[in-house]
């Protein structure tokens, strides 16, 4: 995991005190930098809200709510909607929301592209929890991610919760952390996709789990949609080879789309 600290100045004084701080927290494996869109990516990601003018931040694949936090925590204000499979993880959510009034969990539930119930593959990390079987490649690269267990959940299309929760003129962002499930959840989100401003997903760049889409297919697909890739980020590697495996994209729907 990597921990990030933020200076919002950059003044002769905090130049000197950046020095030092940057020198004592790399000694803990800590990351330093300044809280500008160009150095921060949850900077970067608010500014990108406000561009959009998001009201809805549907947070798909949500575990323990650390997406919502970490938002939260970057100054977005907006509301929120949480789905989460996992029993336990959902159980953490709701009481990480607690006493956030623009922050909504939805009853335990998978998103992909039909109405009905699936089982889960519960990891040893939770955060690498998937509708899918794993491959190999992501169990060398991460063996805590070893499937532990399987939970049955129910299974639903965004077009069947998001009219209810979405405002008629309210421009929508949808980040999908699904550990290779990406597709059918956009699958079942075609209906609303003309409300969705910016998408935010995970981008395999070599298969992880059984039958997922890799990032070709998840990019020409969303821009056959209108969307351009306004974002990249590093996301699994492994650790033996240095091989980058997955990124996180962040797309926006083009202005004349």
């Amino acid at each position: 995991m990597r921990w990030e600290i933020a200076l919002t100045q950059e003044t002769p004084p905090m130049s000197m005190l950046r020095t030092f701080v940057t020198t004592t927290a790399r000694r803990f494996g800590l990351e330093v930098h300044s809280y500008i869109p160009e150095r921060s990516e949850s900077a970067q990601l608010v500014a990108i809200f406000r561009h959009l003018e998001i009201g809805l931040v549907l947070d798909v694949g949500a575990n323990q709510g650390q997406y919502a936090k970490a938002i939260r925590d970057a100054g977005y204000t907006g509301r929120i909607a949480s789905f989460e499979p996992q029993s336990e993880a959902h159980a953490i959510l709701l009481r990480e929301a607690a006493g956030d009034a623009r922050w909504t969990i939805h009853e335990r539930c998978a998103i992909g592209a039909v109405d009905s119930d699936t089982e889960i593959n519960v990891s040893g990390n939770s955060v690498s929890s998937s509708l899918l079987p794993m491959l190999s490649r992501h169990l060398e690269a991460s063996p805590a991610s070893q499937y532990v267990r399987r939970e049955r959940t129910p299974l639903l299309r965004l077009d069947s919760i998001v009219p209810a929760i979405a405002g008629t003129h309210e421009p929508i962002f949808l980040k999908i952390d699904t550990q290779g499930y990406e597709a059918p959840v956009l699958d079942g989100a075609e209906n609303i996709l003309g409300k969705v401003a910016g998408i935010q997903l995970e981008l395999s760049l070599v298969p992880l789990y059984d039958g997922q889409a890799l990032w070709e297919d998840l990019f020409q697909r969303l821009s056959r949609r209108g969307y351009e890739l306004w974002a990249l980020r590093q996301g699994m590697v492994d650790p033996t080879s240095g091989r980058l495996l997955q990124m996180e994209g962040i797309f926006a729907r083009q202005m004349d789309s």
